[in-house]
């Protein structure tokens, strides 16, 4: 079953054609151990990420969850399964995401398994390999199903953009800011998350340009 539909989508491919569209459930018969996410039925694959990738995820998950300590939200890393839609249903769920970081502050939406619905905040680490993707396709998805926050953080360009949700549900940039400057958690209270440390203790050296910060917010805005 899985080898034919990985055939027709290697030919619709071939083709030029739009890929098959598939769901979660399609998804979960896949037998190759690598993992993807889905976007409009449609499986991307996820690079393997960097050891400093990873070490920012981890600084960064472990403010969350120290300041999360006897709070109603959960902090969460991936690899993590989220179904945006909710569906409970796989057959019937066409989008799920694995978010680096994230928080949930619905009880209801934490299974076992997945998560089921939209968390609150969901930070994604940027790479050369997928930039693109986060800063559009992964961006206008969030913005579908109502993430309130998101965190684009990249180690190369040394920022973190941080957008929220506006009163009509399009993403706004709320603050832009060097790695080694606090940013502001806006769905927690008095939450910051503060990088400094991990740069120095990294070897990395801001170098600060307000004429790059403004670029990326026109190339966000333009988007």
């Amino acid at each position: 079953m899985e080898k034919e539909r990985k055939e027709k989508m290697s030919n619709n491919l071939a083709l030029d054609l739009e890929p098959e569209k598939i769901s979660y459930a399609d998804l979960l018969e896949f037998d190759d151990d690598k993992r993807y996410e889905l976007i409009e039925g449609v499986p991307y694959l996820m690079a393997s990420p960097s050891v400093s990738h990873q070490e920012l995820v981890g600084e960064i998950y472990y403010q969350l969850k120290t300041y999360l300590k006897g709070k109603k939200c959960r902090a969460f890393v991936s690899p993590l399964d989220v179904k945006l839609s909710g569906a409970i249903d796989n057959s019937k769920e066409f989008n799920v995401v694995q978010p680096d970081i994230m928080v949930i502050c619905d009880q209801n939406k934490i299974t076992e398994k997945n998560i089921l619905g939209a968390p609150d905040l969901a930070i994604e680490i940027l790479s050369p390999s997928n930039t693109r993707h986060d800063r559009m396709d992964k961006l206008q998805l969030y913005q579908k199903y109502g993430i309130k926050e998101y965190w684009m953080v990249s180690l190369e360009e040394q920022s973190i953009m941080i957008l929220t949700l506006s009163k009509e549900g399009i993403y706004q940039i709320k603050q832009v800011c060097y790695l080694d400057e606090k940013a502001k958690v806006n769905i927690l209270e008095d939450c910051y998350i503060d990088l400094k440390e991990f740069c120095q203790n990294n070897n990395i050296v801001i170098q600060k340009d307000k004429k790059y910060q403004q670029m990326i917010e026109e190339e966000v805005k333009t988007e």
